[in-house]
């Protein structure tokens, strides 16, 4: 007689579903003007350059969220990247910066960073000022002036920055209030650019070419001109070097007579 093994159907995993914001898409769009700032011998030059602040709101009995995102023109970034989220959790009062895969900002060193955790702070103090601050993690950094500068700027807005290791690698940065938190940013570095403004850019961009094309083309002009007097004056110099070989050659002839 043997025994007949039954195997019970294993119980499938359970997959949390995602949030029905996690893929939300930027429904609001502004420009912002990124000041040409000196050379940076650890991120390099940089030029002035134009990005795109997308941004997204929704609110519900239980949270609300602010996602931002920046766009580079012609650039692709993975989607961690550029993007700010704050979450706000009703229930317990408190307001959570993310991702939790920490701020990545691109270009660096520009003020880009700071600007985007301004704009979510702003939009915190507006209506959960006393709510507390979650911890936040931040990124992994090797580079000890990077790391200051990242440093300075979260204090500057107003984060206690608590490093985890005593090699100051695994750092985590927090709040105790909303209020505690500073909206501002370096204006001179980052600005939005309202529409008529752009607008009046490229206006002014669109005169300043064809004010340039006008001065090339006269500049063009004066040098083909200054090119045929210079052909002139060779023709004119070399005839006269030929008169005077003759005239010397004709003298040197006339006293051997």
């Amino acid at each position: 007689m043997t025994d007949s093994l039954t195997t019970e159907p294993a119980e499938p995993e359970q997959v949390d579903a995602p949030h029905p914001w996690a893929d939300l898409a930027a429904q609001q769009f502004s420009l912002l003007r990124l000041a040409p700032l000196p050379f940076d011998r650890h991120t390099g030059a940089r030029p002035l350059r134009f990005v795109q602040l997308g941004r997204v709101e929704r609110n519900s009995q239980t949270e609300s969220l602010l996602r931002l995102t920046l766009q580079l023109p012609d650039q692709a970034l993975r989607k961690e990247q550029n993007t700010l989220e704050v979450w706000v959790d009703h229930s317990q009062r408190i307001v959570r910066f993310g991702p939790d895969s920490g701020l990545l900002v691109e270009p660096e060193n520009r003020g880009v960073g700071r600007f985007l955790l301004a704009q979510g702070i702003a939009w915190a103090r507006q209506s959960w000022a006393q709510y507390a601050v979650d911890s936040y993690p931040l990124t992994t950094s090797f580079n000890e002036e990077a790391r200051d500068r990242r440093d300075r700027c979260l204090q500057a807005q107003g984060f206690v920055v608590e490093y985890l290791d005593p090699l100051r690698i695994k750092a985590q940065c927090n709040a105790e209030q909303v209020s505690a938190l500073q909206p501002d940013w370096n204006s001179e570095k980052v600005q939005i650019v309202e529409l008529l403004d752009a607008a009046s850019m490229l206006q002014q961009a669109d005169q300043n070419l064809r004010e340039q094309d006008i001065a090339i083309r006269k500049q063009n002009e004066r040098i083909a001109l200054l090119k045929s007097e210079d052909n002139n004056l060779r023709f004119t110099i070399a005839c006269l070097v030929a008169f005077s070989v003759f005239q010397a050659g004709l003298l040197i002839w006339i006293a051997t007579r």
